[in-house]
């Protein structure tokens, strides 16, 4: 056969090719390794497999075969009876001889042409360019949706959603108008009823389209995923254009987004689902309206004045380094637990992160209401590893006592020096008790964190964004109660800290701080809930303590979606 310039002979096949690499590249393989690597690879009988089924395809693709005849039964039979004396049609061998010719002649008759629709023999010389479009329907929907343009009437393709039939076919695109379906104009028909005739059209479906403005070609996009801080079901939703095109999603779940081409409506699909068709969502900002309409003008955390404990006061404010006394320190919190209603929870980018090796740990925060338990499991973790956790010593501006060591107990301070750092946003938290301060400050957070140790910190809610930055990256826990009938059960000889006086008393609890207990949990997790990553229902301290421990190990050593500006700032 003739050679090509380079030598090669142009009815040389890829498989040849192939076979010849290895011995052709021998002299430029460096390592014996090398050598060894290009054998197996090119050696691989799937891999050989594969390209000789796709030369002998590509032969008959070039080639383009067709039957030389299609009555070859007929000739068959006709030259055995005048030809072949031996013929004998009776026998069992003729007769599979037969059967097969008669099978050859139907494949030969058949046509593998895809079959398209003939064009509307009506049309009209002046009417626009139209598209006629064939669509097989299987049982997913076709994934686009339709809406009457309210100046011309025309029905018009309104949304494309991504990886839906239609966005796969690539025939349909957003603006086109709707002439026919499956041979019915559909000029004079409500949306409502074009969808009705789609929904019981089965198989494939023909389109008359005339195209809309032509559209260019998409610029690919980054993945963007956003963490859904509420619960969707489209099914409950009267402003959503089309149910069946919705997307469901619980608080917590990762959407990967789309499309934001819509304003009111994104299209979203779980991420890591395998199937490519997007769903309808609510967009940011669209959701943010309609959830400050619904909201309440105030609504308080639950509060109570006791007899024992002033309402508000924080009955745990830290654990001695020295194991003493649970906490009898308290104050008075200065920030009002009125809820935040600047803040509606819709979506938050997220991207996926992993601790780097080496890097400050995460801060662990730890929210809940009083007595559910969060110092000892606080406890019980700085018991299991001293070396890896720890917590922060707080600020004072009372006077040292004999026995107290400054840096140790608290950071002794003075009042003046204590309000300088609030006016310089320099406490986490902070309050004033019988005319003293104590407060959390950032520098004492920072002190754990730069030691290499998991600071555990345990906050009122309402600061928990405050701290959600890329310098903390926090791990929000919520301590949650078991119900109101378990509490009862599993607390019998517990004690809660009163707060009425300095010296820390510790009282069984009552049923009224059990009530409070469950009612202040509801009411954190429906306000805060969208910022918790793990809930632990603190029903038996001892699983609690290993669920606590296997979360925070997780967050140490596995991938995790966080917010995109703790890795992006």
């Amino acid at each position: 056969p003739p050679c090509l310039g380079d030598g090669v002979c142009s009815e040389t096949g890829l498989y040849e090719l192939l076979a010849a690499l290895p011995s052709q590249l021998q002299p430029h393989a460096s390592r014996p390794e090398d050598s060894a690597f290009l054998q197996d690879m090119f050696g691989e009988r799937s891999l050989q497999s594969l390209v000789k089924i796709h030369e002998r395809l590509q032969r008959y693709e070039e080639s383009k075969p067709l039957p030389a005849l299609d009555a070859a039964a007929a000739l068959a039979h006709e030259a055995g009876l005048h030809a072949l004396p031996c013929f004998n049609a009776s026998s069992s061998s003729s007769r599979v001889f037969q059967t097969l010719l008669s099978v050859h002649d139907t494949v030969a008759l058949k046509s593998y042409d895809p079959e398209l629709p003939l064009l509307p023999e009506d049309l009209d010389d002046d009417e626009d360019s139209v598209k006629i479009i064939r669509l097989v329907k299987n049982k997913e929907p076709l994934g686009a949706t339709i809406r009457r343009d309210e100046h011309s009437g025309a029905i018009l393709v309104a949304r494309i959603m991504r990886g839906g039939a239609a966005d796969r076919s690539g025939l349909i695109h957003v603006g086109d108008e709707l002439k026919e379906v499956n041979g019915i104009p559909v000029d004079d028909k409500k949306p409502e009823e074009i969808i009705q005739i789609l929904a019981q059209s089965q198989g494939a479906i023909t389109f008359k389209v005339v195209p809309g403005v032509k559209e260019e070609a998409p610029i690919k996009e980054p993945k963007v995923f956003m963490k859904a801080l509420f619960d969707y079901d489209p099914k409950e939703d009267k402003a959503i254009p089309c149910k069946e095109a919705g997307l469901a999603f619980k608080k917590g779940s990762i959407l990967q987004i789309m499309s934001q081409d819509d304003a009111t409506w994104w299209q979203a699909k779980h991420e890591g689902d395998a199937n490519p068709r997007a769903g309808l969502v609510p967009s940011k900002q669209f959701q943010e309206r309609r959830l400050a309409l619904r909201r309440p003008v105030t609504t308080l955390l639950p509060q109570r004045t006791s007899s024992r404990r002033s309402s508000g006061f924080r009955r745990s404010f830290r654990l001695s380094r020295r194991d003493r006394k649970t906490n009898k320190s308290m104050y008075e919190s200065k920030k009002s637990e009125m809820y935040d209603t600047a803040d509606v929870p819709t979506y938050e980018e997220v991207t996926a992160y992993r601790r780097p090796s080496g890097a400050k740990h995460r801060l662990v925060v730890l929210v809940g209401p009083t007595g559910v338990g969060m110092n000892e499991l606080k406890r019980k973790l700085l018991v299991s590893d001293p070396h890896h956790f720890s917590v922060t010593i707080p600020h004072t501006s009372r006077a040292k006592k004999s026995q107290e060591t400054d840096g140790v107990e608290y950071h002794f301070i003075s009042k003046h020096l204590f309000e300088t750092d609030i006016h310089n946003n320099k406490f986490i938290e902070y309050g004033e008790y019988k005319g003293n301060y104590y407060g959390t400050s950032l520098d004492s957070v920072r002190s754990v964190l730069s030691k290499s140790k998991v600071c555990l910190l345990d906050v009122q809610p309402h600061t928990i964004k405050h701290l959600r930055t890329a310098e903390f990256k926090p791990l929000v826990v919520f301590v949650k109660p078991p119900p109101l009938e378990r509490l009862r059960e599993t607390r019998k000889t517990a004690k809660v800290i009163s707060g009425k006086d300095d010296k820390g008393t510790a009282k069984p609890f009552t049923d009224e701080d059990f009530e409070e207990m469950v009612q202040t949990a509801q009411t954190m997790e429906a306000q805060y809930g969208h910022l918790f990553e793990k809930v632990i229902v603190n029903d038996d301290l001892s699983a609690a303590f290993d669920e606590l421990r296997s979360a925070l190990k997780s967050v140490e050593t596995e991938t995790h979606w966080v917010p995109v500006s703790w890795t992006h700032s």
